[in-house]
């Protein structure tokens, strides 16, 4: 016998795959963040806060809930909403309310019950009400 087992040389990997291209690694890369920013959240509370209202409140359905970043007609105090019924519209502004209202803590949950809270007011001055009866059990 000209060789035996032991001998013989052990099979190289390629860093080509069978269709002449480059393999891929055995390791995948870690999962990317969510694109989502402070800007998206804060559109996606009041949406869905408003959605809810025009659901439990007939007066609302054709109302537009607005964003907007700075009130440009503000004097003296910045105001957090506009409500200008003769067009049907509620502007909620973002930076007064992300930046001037005091939070409980610095957190995702209270950040959303400031959005919440802002689009609930609004829409009770829309209607002329008070904000606990249009929604009762988001009061707490």
């Amino acid at each position: 016998m000209t060789g035996d087992a032991d001998s013989t040389p052990a099979p190289t990997r390629s860093r080509h795959g069978r269709h002449g291209r480059a393999g891929r690694s055995q390791l995948t890369r870690p999962p990317l963040p969510q694109l989502e920013s402070r800007i998206d959240r804060f559109d996606v509370i009041v949406a869905t806060t408003s959605e809810y209202l025009r659901s439990a409140h007939e007066a609302l359905r054709d109302v537009r809930f607005e964003v907007g970043t700075i009130p440009f007609d503000a004097k003296r105090e910045m105001p957090r909403w506009s409500v200008l019924a003769d067009e049907k519209r509620i502007v909620l502004f973002r930076v007064p309310l992300e930046r001037l209202d005091r939070w409980h803590r610095d957190d995702e949950w209270h950040g959303r019950m400031i959005v919440e809270s802002a689009v609930i007011y609004a829409a009770a001055e829309y209607l002329g009400k008070e904000p606990w009866e249009l929604a009762p059990e988001r009061r707490h």
